[in-house]
């Protein structure tokens, strides 16, 4: 009737349930998801039969050591665009089983040294995004299996020697769009698996000559948006695998490319640098014979009478009287 006030309990009962308590976890359910932006509190009660955890895009702030605890089988944590500015040791602890952890777009500026002491299956890492400084050769030292380490967007301003030994399985690492100006001669030490390195948009300004001797297994380098000036001698001779070089929009002026191997083709991107359109530029592009990519953008900035002109149309055999 009305004027008539409704009992609390049948007012609650006609709210939809997802306002009472969000993401409630199912019985009997294997994967979880949420993506509600007003959780703060991680969801407790998941099945121990749970093998993969989606909780992005929140207001989750904190973990405690104990958020994992009775879910044996996960192998998939996704924690991408949270809160989280410090993670505790032994979060990972109660999930040996775990493939997967992205933590991607949070506040960690740091992470407990014993973080991945048990995890030793982990195969994918994420900590994109975040806000590293430093890394800790503690984190690395368990995990043989990983196979894709992602550490973009954070503020690396350096690689300590030899790091990232102990991850001999390693096949990708993404070091881009951090502060790094150098990189150590042993920074890629024991990666002798690697297929696929990453330093665009640091601040390189040189590279050791034995850079990439440690990873004989390259075959996408890309080193495009930083300050370098010159290539030492050599420094690709190691890469006989490489098929992409990106050095885009660097200051180089001369050029050093890996040897070319029969029933192969390099893709060359190699735009946006001054570069001297000279016998010994021009020789090498002839005798590599690389596929260039964005060559409108791949300009002669001298001599004179090349300046302005497109590198592949001055490198054409009969067209540079070398």
């Amino acid at each position: 009737p009305p004027g008539r006030i409704l009992p609390p309990l049948l007012l609650l009962a006609l709210l939809p349930l997802g306002l009472a308590v969000p993401c409630s976890p199912q019985p009997n359910v294997t994967r979880f998801i949420c993506t509600e932006p007003t959780l703060s509190t991680f969801p407790a009660g998941l099945p121990p039969t749970t093998v993969a955890i989606s909780v992005e895009f929140t207001a989750l702030a904190v973990l405690l050591p104990t958020a994992l605890a009775g879910l044996p089988q996960l192998q998939e944590l996704h924690l991408s665009s949270n809160r989280l500015a410090t993670l505790p040791e032994a979060l990972l602890r109660p999930v040996p089983t775990l493939r997967v952890l992205d933590l991607t777009g949070n506040l960690l500026a740091d992470l407990p040294a014993g973080i991945f002491a048990g995890t030793g299956d982990l195969q994918h890492l994420v900590l994109r995004g975040n806000r590293l400084q430093t890394l800790q050769p503690a984190w690395f030292r368990h995990l043989p299996r990983l196979q894709w380490l992602d550490l973009a967007a954070n503020a690396l301003a350096e690689v300590p020697p030899e790091v990232f030994r102990p991850l001999r399985s390693l096949r990708s690492l993404d070091l881009s769009r951090n502060r790094l100006a150098s990189l150590a001669p042993d920074a890629l030490a024991g990666l002798r698996a690697l297929e696929r390195l990453d330093l665009e948009g640091n601040r390189l300004g040189t590279l050791p000559p034995a850079a990439f001797a440690p990873a004989p297994a390259l075959r996408l380098l890309f080193l495009q948006d930083n300050e370098l000036r010159e290539l030492p001698a050599g420094i690709f001779v190691p890469l006989r695998h490489l098929r992409v070089l990106d050095l885009a929009r660097n200051r180089l002026r001369t050029l050093e490319l890996p040897p070319r191997t029969p029933g192969s083709a390099l893709d060359l991107d190699i735009s946006g640098n001054p570069w001297v359109c000279e016998c010994p530029l021009l020789a090498l592009l002839r005798r590599a014979a690389p596929r260039l990519t964005a060559t409108r953008d791949t300009l002669c900035a001298s001599p004179a009478p090349h300046r302005g002109r497109e590198v592949a149309a001055v490198s054409r055999v009969g067209d540079t009287g070398c």
